[in-house]
């Protein structure tokens, strides 16, 4: 009996076909990529495969083996949980391993002590794994090396994150040839490609655990829905049922989007259960680490009845007491969801189950596609970027810390890499030219000398000012610069809550209210990076809106929510969640008709404010925002117009105050993807979306240095230094690689132009379903509050709703929901939104208004 049958057997437990595949691949030297259910076990199927293979050569006494595996996890809050599962088998077989973590949450006395030794086993993050290899004696460090395992690799694929660990794999491959890699993930659409990447230019084995683990999928549902949304509407009023479905279980999870709308249901459900005080909890990644800790520990221990939280408690952590899942809000992909559910019931043969509670009525609809696409198994793809020059110019300082590199020798290492295997010549050598003076227009600053070759050919970093800098910035996670939160006291700064954005504090005047970290803080003062408040009482509270909270729906959940609605069309309910909206799509097939998947529904209305076109692709706001854009221009070179813009998941609406010329501008020729990317510049005002991408890129690539601890630069510093950079190289390096990537990731990640253009073939081939309105329906109405909100404040803006919607359910007929004075408060409270651009007359819009 092998050494992890015999833990598995001293356990009770039984091991899955696929455990027993992935230990004896390791056991015959094979890398590979692990797909299985949530809690069915992977973790312990890659763990015993390394002990059984590398362990039971060391000594059983004495020292602890020196560096032999790498655990690469996404998350910190995950590292911790993950050393304590790999503890348990050590202390158990009695072997001499050491488990320690490095992550950014690392103290420095731990630091130091593996400054001198690494563990046996090392749990870290890209970030921190790169920090490692810039040490002078790196390769020494990793002589040991004998394998390493990446942990939710799904969640490092599609990003520069992942970019950086392919790089960081293409050293240890060249200093261990022989090192087995394996990769670990729940939630893959794309699993040959998930493989390629990780393990190329080699190859290796696909496992796929499939265990018959139990997942239910349900919907809290409202007895009645307003046949006319808009985003928010139903939000809180669903706070009654979710305070039911919390009392009758054990232990829940209830999933957010955003931080923001985390901290909102937290503060409810404490206004709902008092008596919950101190049983439930909030987590999300801009609080202090001890508070997350704390939640985290009382997860585990079956103390709290409750966390409110975000994807901060999305990935692997083992939370065995929590009993239910609930997610507020569509969450916009199927992958997503799966992962939620996971942790509920994360153990093999438990039930997971994650309960969907819709915060506007068509998302009851999302809530029908996406139990539909998980029993189909429609799991998205997820694609690595291709060639970020950005992360390779980092990279290239990296090396050079770590003892120098020779310019040839390191091409071929990096070609090696799945996101650099056609990088060219011309390519490398622009880099090498950027780290070595800054390129052409940088050449005179000594800042920008960051690398040289020496006499013997060696490129090292020549300053140890450059050196550290370097290492400070390391990374490609960039957000608004944080401001730390804490309480103020005399004498001194009292205990830290957490991070929070500038941009928000920089609203606030001291006195004013905000909630955060579950908590009504009152501003005192803002000063050296740190924002320091009291406790408030009994004040209207502004609530913190950090970036990225505006998620596009996925395609495939995109595919299944017109699918329910091709069923509609024929007549078909099925299931709660289509028979509560048939009010509401049945006043939409009589007012005009429902999107169908071989038709293109335009919806033509005259209003007092101009002529609508509303148009459903369902292809996510990302696309719509293109789209839109790209449609005003066309339409705007034949005939002089000015379109407003507004989207959203399911459609668009551009609105004119001059008639267009419908008839002869809605033709298959409007939906062209030929000179898609020159239209799409074009009608976008490229230029403009291109220097607010190039303040990432600048920060990568280590042009802008975000200041030492305590003296960060502000947001607006940042801006500025980029901006300024970008308008240099536009006027005097109008060649500079980084220009071009910033321009490609806006038409890559911002506005999906792949996604773009596959919509605007699909959009071709469909049959024009042209509906004139008399009024507003209900899958319009959302799209004319979104347009709404940027012109008016959220009071007028409730007013104008309320009265639309009672006029519009009068011409509706009976059966329909009036939502009483109550929710109105909460809809007031949620009108503070992203908005939407307007166009100039050329048919581009106007960039001085955020976009959403």
């Amino acid at each position: 009996m092998s050494l992890a049958e015999r833990w598995f057997a001293a356990r009770g437990w039984q091991p899955f076909t696929f455990q027993r595949e992935v230990w004896q691949a390791v056991r015959d030297g094979e890398s590979g990529l692990l797909h299985a259910t949530t809690g069915s076990g992977k973790t312990y199927a890659v763990w015993l495969a390394a002990l059984e293979r590398f362990a039971q050569q060391m000594p059983r006494s004495g020292q602890p083996a020196p560096l032999s595996l790498l655990w690469i996890t996404p998350m910190r809050a995950l590292a911790a949980d993950t050393a304590r599962a790999l503890q348990a088998p050590l202390d158990e077989l009695g072997i001499v391993w050491s488990i320690g973590l490095r992550t950014g949450d690392t103290g420095s006395a731990e630091r130091a002590r593996q400054g001198r030794r690494l563990p046996s086993a090392l749990v870290t993050t890209p970030e921190s794994l790169t920090l490692l290899l810039t040490r002078a004696d790196a390769r020494q460090a990793f002589a040991g090396l004998q394998m390493l395992v990446v942990d939710e690799w799904h969640e490092l694929l599609g990003n520069k994150r992942g970019v950086q660990l392919q790089l960081a794999l293409a050293r240890l491959r060249r200093w261990q040839p022989r090192l087995i890699v394996w990769g670990l993930s729940a939630t893959l659409g794309n699993l040959p490609e998930a493989l390629q990447v990780l393990l190329h230019p080699g190859r290796g084995r696909l496992v796929q655990g499939r265990i018959d683990k139990p997942l239910l999928v349900d919907s809290l549902l409202p007895e009645s829905i307003e046949r006319f949304p808009w985003a928010g509407h139903l939000g809180l009023r669903m706070l009654t049922q979710v305070v039911g479905e919390i009392d009758a279980a054990s232990t829940t999870l209830v999933f957010t989007n955003t931080r923001s709308q985390a901290e909102r249901w937290y503060q409810a459900l404490l206004d709902a259960r008092p008596d919950w005080a101190g049983l439930i909890a909030l987590h999300h990644g801009s609080l202090a680490r001890e508070v997350r800790d704390w939640v985290e520990q009382g997860l585990k221990q079956g103390a709290l009845k409750a966390v409110v939280c975000t994807s901060s408690l999305d990935l692997g952590v083992d939370f065995l007491p929590v009993e239910r899942v609930l997610q507020i809000g569509s969450p916009k992909g199927v992958a997503r969801l799966l992962q939620r559910a996971g942790r509920s019931g994360h153990a093999p043969g438990r039930t997971s189950r994650v309960t969907l509670v819709p915060t506007h009525s068509l998302e009851v609809l999302e809530a029908a596609a996406a139990q539909q696409a998980i029993a189909e198994r429609r799991i998205e793809a997820r694609s690595a970027p291709q060639r970020p020059l950005d992360v390779l110019v980092q990279h290239l300082v990296s090396m050079a810390l770590a003892g120098g590199f020779r310019p040839d020798e390191l091409f071929a290492e990096v070609r090696q890499t799945w996101s650099y295997r056609e990088l060219d010549e011309a390519h490398w050598q622009w880099a090498l030219a950027f780290v070595r003076h800054g390129g052409h227009s940088l050449t005179a600053y000594p800042d920008y000398q960051r690398v040289e070759p020496d006499d013997s050919g060696l490129w090292k970093v020549p300053s140890r000012r450059v050196a550290l800098r370097h290492r400070m910035s390391i990374g490609t996670i960039v957000s608004d610069a944080s401001l730390t939160v804490k309480f103020w006291a005399r004498g001194g700064s009292g205990r830290s809550l957490g991070s929070i954005e500038e941009g928000f504090i920089a609203r606030l005047r001291p006195g004013d209210c905000f909630l955060f970290a579950g908590r009504l803080l009152e501003l005192v003062r803002v000063e050296n990076m740190t924002v320091y408040v009291s406790r408030a009482t009994g004040r209207k509270a502004a609530v913190p809106r950090w970036n990225g909270g505006r998620m596009p729906l996925s395609s495939e959940l995109a595919d299944a929510v017109v699918e329910q609605l091709d069923a509609a069309a024929r007549g078909e309910f099925d299931g709660a969640e289509m028979r509560l909206l048939q009010p509401l799509l049945q006043v939409q097939m009589a007012w005009s008709a429902l999107p169908r998947s071989e038709t293109l529904l335009a919806e033509l209305l005259r209003s007092r404010e101009g002529w609508h076109l509303f148009l459903y692709p369902f292809a996510g706001r990302h696309v719509h925002l293109g789209l839109a854009s790209l449609l005003a221009w066309r339409m705007a070179r034949h005939q002089p117009l000015t379109f407003s813009i507004a989207v959203n998941d399911y459609g668009l609406e551009l609105l004119s105050a001059s008639e267009p010329h419908w008839a002869s501008q809605l033709t298959p020729h409007l939906f062209d993807s030929r000179d898609l990317l020159h239209d799409v510049l074009a009608s976008l005002n490229a230029g403009e979306l291109a220097r607010r991408r190039f303040r990432e890129i600048a920060r990568i690539a280590g042009l802008v240095f975000s200041g030492y601890p305590g003296a960060q630069k502000s947001a607006r510093q940042l801006q500025a230094s980029s901006g300024l950079f970008f308008d240099v190289f536009r006027q005097y390096d109008p060649d500079n690689l980084l220009l071009g990537q910033a321009e490609e990731e806006v038409l890559r990640q911002e506005l999906d132009v792949d996604r773009l253009e596959q919509t605007l073939r699909r959009l071709q081939a469909r049959r024009l379903d042209l509906r004139q309105l008399q009024r507003p329906t209900p899958l319009a109405f959302p799209l004319l509050v979104e347009r709404f909100r940027e012109s008016m404040s959220s009071e007028k803006l409730a007013d104008r709703i309320r009265r639309m919607v009672t006029e519009l359910d009068q011409a509706a007929g009976p059966g329909g929901y009036q939502a009483d004075a109550g929710v109105m408060p909460v809809v007031e409270r949620e009108m503070s939104r992203p908005r939407t651009p307007r166009a100039r007359k050329d048919g581009t819009p106007n960039r001085s208004r955020r976009a959403p």
